[in-house]
């Protein structure tokens, strides 16, 4: 059987790549699409290697993103977001990625979705239709392209590239409805194995839950490779993110929260102490707030999601939370809340709103600089048999 030829883009958005669709050159049958991309990524690889396709056998290279037409008028398009899987053959729409969002705007302006500015600077609204929320890309142009050549360093990537600032619009509730889908700033997990765990369950961008990375007998500057060969601490992770799944309204009991394996994401968190980065370079607490492990489905990854940076920057601001103890020396009025990872920093803003009437706090937005790349831009060749 022949091979399907499909128009497709490769590119980097921050600290991730993704083939990226034009909706137009998908089948208009959305149930269709998740052959396509399993086969375009090259899922459900046992050696994780994905060599059978674009994938790069870690979750942060194993994605997709559709782009079309805006369903809403505030927007200029549309989002869609899969994150597939390396080893399984999910196809999984639970949550957004933030990195890739940063790849929007410029494929957009770069395939004519949009008119062209006049001005030499983009504003491309972005409905994810994930998490239905609206982010706003703002970017040069260079030659009425997206710009790629810039000053802007962004750790766990090579070299420097032309700024994208990228606006998080309303971004609390994003899957449950609610900034604290419990209505606490603390709860009190019964996991499985563990006991009851303190942890700060928090949906802003994406749900995540926060653990102090001591209750785990961690210290929170863990480099991946060492919490990926710790089966019992990988073990704990996921039954906490198990329970913070049915405690936060996502799965209805633990055995649907296993098959969600996007959302929540979980994280080990500590206070600003002294670590190393991958490039070997030495990070003093004063360089950082706060400093995070997280888990995105299923591996440690090598920096921080960033739906999960914009959510433990929300997490920061609000009164309470097992972030914001942890990043207590964090002025109020600070800029950027700098969070340091396993690659380096990520420096990202927040604000929200002191609870009004309703006793409920109110993520205005959460804002962070990203940097993209289009990579390849052809046609991805998909096996005929796989999507029969």
């Amino acid at each position: 059987m022949k091979q399907v030829r499909i128009p497709a883009v490769f590119m980097r958005g921050g600290t991730s790549k993704a083939v990226m669709f034009k909706a137009g050159d998908l089948p208009t049958d959305r149930a269709a699409w998740a052959p396509v991309f399993r086969a375009a990524i090259g899922a459900s690889d046992p050696s994780g290697r994905q060599l059978d396709g674009m994938g790069g056998g870690v979750s942060s290279l194993s994605k997709v993103c559709v782009i079309g037409p805006p369903s809403r008028p505030d927007a200029d398009v549309d989002y869609t977001f899969a994150q597939i899987g390396v080893t399984d053959d999910t196809v999984d729409y639970a949550g957004n990625c933030g990195n890739m969002s940063s790849a929007i705007g410029p494929f957009a302006i770069d395939e004519g979705l949009i008119p062209l500015p006049t001005d030499g600077r983009a504003v491309v609204r972005i409905h994810n239709t994930n998490t239905q929320k609206i982010i706003v890309a703002r970017f040069p142009l260079d030659a009425g392209e997206a710009a790629v050549d810039g000053t802007m360093a962004l750790d766990g990537v090579a070299g420097t590239g032309a700024p994208i600032r990228l606006e998080f619009m309303a971004p609390g509730g994003s899957r449950t409805g609610k900034l604290l889908p419990t209505g606490r700033a603390i709860d009190e997990l019964d996991v499985p194995g563990l006991g009851h765990i303190a942890a700060s369950l928090v949906d802003a961008a994406n749900p995540c839950v926060f653990v102090a990375a001591e209750t785990l007998g961690c210290t929170g500057i863990e480099m991946p490779a060492t919490i990926e060969a710790n089966a019992t601490l990988q073990a704990n992770l996921e039954a906490i993110r198990r329970a913070a799944s049915v405690a936060m309204g996502l799965a209805r009991d633990l055995n649907e929260a296993a098959r969600i394996k996007s959302v929540p994401k979980v994280a080990m968190v500590a206070a600003p102490r002294t670590a190393t980065t991958f490039a070997s370079v030495e990070l003093t607490p004063t360089d950082m707030d706060i400093c995070v492990r997280m888990i995105s489905v299923g591996q440690a990854h090598r920096a921080v999601p960033l739906t999960g940076a914009l959510c433990l920057a929300v997490a920061t601001r609000l009164p309470g939370t097992i972030p914001a103890l942890c990043a207590r020396g964090l002025a109020a009025d600070a800029s950027a809340i700098r969070i340091a990872h396993a690659s380096g920093l990520t420096l990202v803003d927040a604000k929200v709103a002191p609870a009004g009437a309703n006793g409920t706090p109110h993520a205005e937005y959460a804002a962070v600089y990203r940097t993209a790349r289009r990579l390849f831009e052809g046609r991805v060749l998909v096996r005929g048999a796989a999507l029969t």
